[in-house]
């Protein structure tokens, strides 16, 4: 039996709620394109403007910098402020064709939907056949994301079924929930999920998830480590690091 069975025996988990992003799927790749698309394109247009040449959108550093696991809005005022650009933050109604934070935001967007279209959705099989054995024990789920486009990406990768309950970005501002590395998120799904956050476990791959997760006092931390970015977890902060969901597999198969 694996590291990880072993604790969820142990500590008598009965839920799990997973991270989206770098968990279930891969899609920080388009997130980082649709970000490069947006910035190099009005950079280049106010460098014309200011008469100055601003340095482009770096894929892996500046979107793990400035973007990722980052609200939006405060990823999109520090990235033009890393270039010495002050936008104005712009009103909630503003559209794709506006120059402030809102409307660079809107257009980003749509910038993602365009290449979700072309390229799909990278899903982990590994961690979906672990989930549905999971399920078939008996055992609750949950995902969480911090993306208002997690709906989208489920149904487009045929798994907007698969979880008992959904608490991403569109959720989380109905409720007015805090982003992470707050809890709420967390604690809102297993309520929703009808247990006790003790008794349940959080798969993070983001040092500002895992420490939601622990805010939260949940049972069990699981640090997913696939890899795909550069950032490291430590493995002091949660309960057990895995590169992916396969060696749990295998570990069941092998005592079958």
């Amino acid at each position: 039996m694996s590291n990880l069975s072993n604790l969820i025996q142990e500590k008598k988990i009965k839920a799990l709620i997973l991270d989206m992003d770098g968990v279930i799927t891969n899609t920080a790749g388009l997130h980082a394109e649709a970000w490069k698309k947006l910035c190099d394109s009005f950079l280049k247009q106010r460098g014309e403007q200011d008469g100055k040449s601003y340095k482009p959108f770096h894929l892996k550093e500046d979107y793990q910098k400035y973007v990722h696991d980052v609200p939006r809005l405060d990823a999109m005022r520090n990235f033009m402020e890393s270039r010495g650009i002050t936008l104005p933050e712009g009103t909630a109604t503003e559209d794709a064709g506006s120059n402030t934070l809102v409307g660079l935001g809107e257009r980003k967007d749509l910038y993602f939907h365009e290449l979700l279209k072309q390229n799909g959705v990278v899903v982990f099989d590994d961690a979906i056949d672990w989930i549905k054995e999971q399920q078939e024990a008996g055992m609750k789920t949950a995902i969480v994301s911090a993306s208002r486009n997690c709906l989208t990406i489920l149904r487009r990768a045929g798994l907007d079924k698969l979880f008992e309950v959904r608490v991403d970005k569109v959720v989380a501002n109905e409720l007015k929930l805090k982003s992470k590395p707050a809890p709420d998120i967390y604690l809102e799904a297993a309520r929703r999920l009808g247990v006790e956050p003790q008794e349940t476990a959080v798969f993070e791959d983001t040092a500002a998830g895992i420490e939601g997760a622990k805010a939260g006092g949940f049972g069990l931390i699981v640090g997913v480590d696939r890899s795909i970015s550069k950032e490291k977890l430590n493995a002091e902060d949660v309960d057990v690091v895995i590169n992916g969901f396969s060696s749990e597999l295998k570990a069941k198969a092998a005592s079958l």
